[in-house]
């Protein structure tokens, strides 16, 4: 049996792009990802706001479209794709992170699953396999909706090395967790490792290929996937195994995966992927791939939001609170979310870690996105203009937190099925799927 393969690359803004198509076909990509079928590039927002090492960079959607361009992938067969949250918004997201630009700039299709996308139930879309759910089956008893599209078309998982408050690390694995679980995820957070193991068994029944390319040009130490201490590392990685890319990116960060890594361990012992970095080929720069950063990790210095989270959902707060979050009551946690992240610590706690990233050549090649154009080879951005940000807290940040706040209540299932929309505990999307609740007027 072939080893399970990761593609590490040290990369550069002046060879960005080049490292990209040289990292994704280190990694075999032609093989997993079929030209002939559909391919979403699944991105991610960790935060609407950019904060670095966060959310999908403009650099890696870039590259990824580039290489597969130049690698005869025809253009109106790749999508953009985007999940939302009730804490964040995604149309926001994809323009502050400049992945809308990205999009736009390549003429490709842009789809935010929320929006106009039919849903199936999960049981229909995977039939027997539904049996082998680790938790799934037991926090949704009636099943939960998944994007029909998803059936049978490509997905590409664009991650980015940090760590998380609930996983340790989060990257590949977790990338599904927003696209393919509906509005109440957070159902799931007492069993998250199980959860992304059954969600991998899934992606492994819909797509006909699954591949994951991972940006560390930042990375994110501390309570993430936002409040981070980010970090400029210089690293790319891409494999067709989630597991293993998963797996190195924890190596790198100073985990040891199988021992930290509960949802590593549980996805490797069922054969899903390789989480033994002695058993994963490195291609590329072995060196690189033999780094060990010794991050702090998500638990050192959590935030206040993180230790109240915990708490909830694991500690002495768990039996006084946790209920209301299954009820129309659960609001107040968006609300609470919102108003911590994106009144207080971004602009507050934030403000400084940012302007002193943006003073970094990726830091400058983010900020001067627009203006800027690759070289003539085009191999990356040489040229990365001046230092021109100075973030302060502006009347426009507040009225966009506030407008923040109403979406955290006005799009949240709990009061969208209050207010006669059809929409059942089990079920998210334009409609609840099961025939019992349309009867029963759910």
């Amino acid at each position: 049996m072939a080893r399970s393969k990761v593609a590490v690359l040290r990369t550069s803004p002046a060879t960005v792009l080049r490292d990209y198509h040289r990292l994704l076909n280190l990694a075999g990509y032609q093989d997993t990802i079929a030209k002939d079928k559909d391919t979403a590039l699944k991105i991610n927002i960790s935060w609407h706001f950019f904060f670095p090492g966060a959310s999908t960079t403009p650099w890696q959607l870039e590259g990824v479209i580039r290489a597969m361009k130049k690698d005869g992938y025809e253009p109106n067969l790749i999508h953009g794709c985007h999940n939302r949250t009730v804490v964040i918004d995604s149309h926001l997201g994809e323009r502050e992170n400049k992945q809308i630009n990205v999009i736009e700039a390549h003429g490709l299709r842009n789809v935010h699953l929320y929006e106009g996308e039919d849903w199936v139930n999960v049981r229909d879309a995977v039939g027997d396999l539904q049996k082998e759910f680790l938790c799934l089956n037991e926090v949704y008893p009636r099943g939960f909706s998944i994007p029909r599209r998803f059936i049978g078309e490509n997905i590409i998982h664009l991650p980015t090395v940090k760590t998380h408050v609930f996983t340790t690390t989060t990257g590949a694995m977790k990338n599904a967790f927003g696209g393919l679980l509906n509005e109440h995820r957070h159902w799931t957070h007492p069993v998250i490792h199980e959860t992304l193991v059954d969600l991998l068994m899934i992606q492994k029944k819909i797509h006909p290929g699954v591949f994951a390319v991972m940006d560390g040009t930042f990375a994110g130490d501390g309570p993430g996937p936002r409040c981070m201490n980010p970090k400029t590392k210089n690293i790319i990685l891409a494999s067709s195994d989630q597991v293993a890319i998963d797996t190195v990116a924890a190596s790198l960060m100073g985990f040891d995966p199988l021992k930290d890594c509960k949802f590593i361990r549980l996805a490797h012992e069922r054969g899903l992927g390789c989480g033994d970095i002695n058993e994963i080929e490195i291609a590329g720069d072995l060196e690189a791939g033999r780094e060990r950063w010794n991050f702090d990790g998500p638990f050192r210095e959590m935030t206040f939001a993180s230790r109240q989270q915990h708490n909830i959902y694991w500690g002495f707060l768990k039996k006084p609170i946790e209920w209301s979050l299954k009820t129309w009551l659960a609001p107040w946690a968006y609300v609470a979310s919102v108003v911590y992240h994106d009144m207080y610590w971004y602009p507050i706690e934030g403000r400084k870690k940012l302007y002193q990233l943006l003073k970094t050549p990726w830091g400058r090649l983010f900020d001067n996105w627009e203006l800027l154009k690759p070289d003539s080879e085009g191999n990356g951005y040489p040229d990365l203009g001046s230092d021109q940000r100075r973030m302060k807290v502006t009347t426009d940040h507040i009225f966009e937190v506030i407008r923040l706040i109403g979406m955290a209540v006005a799009e949240s299932p709990e009061w969208k099925s209050n207010r006669g929309r059809k929409v059942c505990p089990s079920c998210v999307g334009p409609s609840c799927v099961h025939k019992s609740c349309m009867k029963e007027g759910k």
